[in-house]
């Protein structure tokens, strides 16, 4: 289970100058791709560190671009047919190349569902 506020503090102090993959594995920011290897998520882990510390980062809602643009949350359907998510949401998402989705239909709407992963995950 990831740690969070004086735990987290409490960790990232003890591990003193270990490496960052070593802080986020030792927080328990890991989780198992479908291949069995793992996956450090980094932003989750600055982003707890960053609440634990006080810093606010909104309410939910991200900023992104060089304008501070905020995340629309539409997406349209391109000429050829196809639905572009956009950088912006799988860099939100902590989403890798390769990551892999089942996708879900339902009467008004696509639920993409990472590969392995819990259908009631939000």
């Amino acid at each position: 289970m990831a740690l969070t506020g004086a735990d987290l503090l409490a960790k990232v102090k003890e591990l003193g100058d270990a490496s960052k993959s070593d802080l986020v594995r030792a927080a328990g920011y890991v989780s198992t791709k479908k291949d069995g290897s793992e996956r450090l998520n980094f932003t989750a882990f600055y982003e707890a560190l960053l609440e634990a510390k006080g810093v606010s980062l909104g309410s939910g809602s991200a900023a992104v671009g060089k304008g501070g643009r905020k995340l629309s949350y539409v997406a349209t359907v391109q000429g050829n047919g196809n639905l572009l998510i956009g950088k912006a949401y799988t860099a939100f998402l902590d989403l890798q190349p390769g990551d892999e989705f089942e996708i879900k239909l339902g009467r008004k709407q696509i639920r993409l569902v990472p590969a392995g992963g819990a259908d009631d995950e939000e």
